[in-house]
């Protein structure tokens, strides 16, 4: 049970203002909360998931510069893609991904190299417990980012689309720059 509450906890509390926050509060903001809700749940499933079983058999001795990185440079992509509106949804791309896809993919993605991310893989390294770990962590995390889809839903009935989109491209463009500030240490 120890792994289980510390895993919750840590999670919650390293959420907390995190990257994910805002994207869940965007994605709300877009798209049907319960929809929303399960695409971050498949996605911290898949994600925590990875970060458990490596974190159970290779320990906390992952090196994120390079994957920090990559993600950085999706990150400014999906605000330069956000910007160009909803022309990409009216094609192919909306066949292909649903708002469901791309809350799970968009967290996914986000996820990967976050501090949450570490946080499993130490917990696992540390508890030895996978099941407990990833029930844990995948637990703090659909807490912190309940919170984060409940604002999301109330903007959505109070803002204009175009609006929330201009909102949306601009995280999502902060978030990696963010990200490099992160790797480059700029900000001490």
């Amino acid at each position: 049970m120890e792994a289980f509450s510390a895993s919750l906890l840590v999670v919650v509390l390293a959420e907390m203002g995190d990257k994910t926050q805002l994207l869940a509060m965007l994605l709300a903001a877009r798209y049907q909360w319960t929809t929303v809700m399960l695409g971050i749940l498949a996605a911290t499933l898949a994600n925590h998931l990875i970060a458990v079983v490596f974190g159970y058999f290779i320990g906390s001795s992952m090196d994120p510069a390079l994957l920090q990185f990559a993600v950085s440079i999706l990150f400014i992509c999906f605000g330069i893609w956000t910007l160009r509106g909803d022309k990409l949804e009216e094609g192919e791309f909306s066949n292909k991904h649903t708002p469901f896809w791309t809350t799970a993919i968009a967290f996914f993605m986000a996820e990967m190299g976050d501090k949450t991310q570490i946080t499993a893989i130490t917990l696992a390294a540390q508890y030895q417990d996978m099941i407990t770990v990833l029930l844990g962590t995948t637990a703090g995390m659909m807490l912190a980012d309940g919170a984060a889809v409940i604002a999301g839903a109330v903007l959505k009935k109070k803002l204009p689309e175009k609006t929330l989109r201009y909102i949306a491209a601009a995280v999502f463009i902060l978030i990696g720059l963010y990200g490099f500030a992160e790797m480059f240490h700029w900000f001490g």
